[in-house]
């Protein structure tokens, strides 16, 4: 298996490429544009379906042979407002031209075909609390299953407040049990408020085969193969990060770690 901690390749262009061969995997690929404005990308899908994430500024982005125009209106990942999004099937093309500084993340995975090329948010996507107290995160649901919008991709955001937890209790999403647990790899890019900052991750096991506690820094990403994952932001850090899980079984399901789950059990309590 690669190291789980991948830093970014320079701070310009495309500074992420993780397939899912250079991950050790089968499913998830995530690679990160950062583009001055005028500059350009763009790809073949091949026999993958493509989400594009404008994290933050704008770009012209085309899918499929469609032209979707000037997208883009969050220009700090920090304002919290939901992306712009665009979907690109398998067996197609996309391409994006900055019309400011932009940041601009390829989620992938196998496609199927079943869905057309189409721009899928910020339309239809919200902001959800989640948590309580120090575990209280805020969610964009960009393509979790509730929406009917890939073949097998599920991508969120995620904001976690300075001294607060994310991906807690631990959970896992290793197996193939549905509908008790679904196998999904997972990717996680993170962002830091200030950029100088730094967050934590720990991937682990419950039978410690793979333990492994991480410094995030600015557009870092965390690989998850397998295990529990949970993330901490220090004291007047503020993190983000977009998660990407795929496997064949479009579906989020997963099960908290044993020692943990009392504290989930006591926060959903209903008295």
């Amino acid at each position: 298996m690669a190291s789980l901690l991948v830093k970014p390749a320079g701070t310009a262009g495309k500074v992420h490429d993780i397939t899912p061969r250079s991950a050790g995997w089968g499913y998830v690929g995530f690679s990160l544009y950062r583009l001055k404005a005028g500059e350009t990308a763009q790809e073949d899908t091949g026999d993958r379906e493509v989400i594009l994430v404008l994290v933050e500024g704008k770009a012209e982005i085309a899918a499929d042979g469609k032209s979707f125009g000037e997208l883009g209106d969050r220009m700090d990942v920090f304002d919290r407002r939901p992306p712009h999004v665009v979907y690109a099937p398998n067996g197609s093309n996309w391409s994006a031209k900055a019309t400011t500084d932009c940041t601009l993340a390829v989620c992938s995975a196998p496609g199927t075909g079943g869905h057309d090329a189409q721009v899928i948010g910020p339309a239809g996507i919200g902001t959800i609390e989640r948590g309580k107290g120090a575990n209280t995160r805020y969610i964009h649901n960009i393509a979790m299953e509730e929406r009917d919008v890939a073949d097998s991709l599920l991508v969120a955001e995620v904001y976690t407040p300075q001294g607060n937890w994310s991906s807690y209790p631990p959970h896992r999403h290793d197996e193939d049990d549905f509908p008790n647990m679904t196998y999904l790899e997972e990717s996680y890019y993170h962002r830091i408020n200030p950029s100088q900052g730094f967050g934590f991750q720990r991937v682990f096991t419950e039978d410690g085969s793979l333990d492994e506690t991480m410094a995030v820094s600015n557009h870092d990403v965390v690989l998850v193969p397998r295990g529990h994952h949970p993330c901490g932001a220090p004291y007047g850090y503020e993190m983000y990060y977009l998660t990407v899980m795929a496997s064949p079984r479009r579906a989020w399901r997963f099960k908290n770690h044993p020692d943990h789950d009392w504290i989930f059990q006591r926060d959903n309590k209903i008295d």
